[in-house]
């Protein structure tokens, strides 16, 4: 037997998953970017699957690891009098998707997340909240991907 979940199969062998820490190697400068991402990542394969978090790799049936490779915020056009009135964050995760039962991951490659805001406005929530947004599309983009071998 299967279960489904928002459109998802999840084998009825794969019962934990473990996330660990995806550490921030891009410089960002953003403190908390790590965290954001785990907490999208476990927000989107724990609490809108079956699946529950395991605290170790050893208690895991799936493990989802990697770290964060690149990170900008830069102008993304620019007005006639050169001011950019939108900038885009653009950010790079380098991750893997591995079924503890075998030797070799399901994917071990990078995704991308990108969104733009008004520097103008607030650029410091702007940031922050362009960076959520990438982080998020991230995080669907690496659910997609997992749950398209289930």
């Amino acid at each position: 037997m299967k279960y489904s979940f928002t459109g998802t199969t999840i084998p009825d062998d794969v019962q934990t998953i473990f996330i660990p820490f995806f550490p921030d190697r891009s410089n960002s400068g953003l403190g908390d970017l790590s965290d954001r991402l785990n907490n999208a990542l476990i927000e989107r394969f724990v609490n809108q699957s079956r699946l529950r978090l395991a605290s170790s790799e050893d208690e895991a049936d799936a493990v989802l690891d990697g770290s964060i490779t690149s990170y900008s915020n830069l102008p993304f056009s620019i007005t006639g009098d050169e001011q950019a009135n939108q900038n885009q964050v653009k950010i790079v995760v380098k991750a893997s998707f591995l079924y503890t039962k075998n030797q070799e991951p399901e994917w071990d490659k990078p995704f991308n997340g990108n969104f733009t805001f008004d520097p103008t406005e607030d650029p410091i929530t702007g940031e922050q909240t362009a960076a959520d947004e990438a982080l998020e599309q991230i995080a669907n983009n690496m659910f997609n991907d997992a749950v398209s071998n289930w």
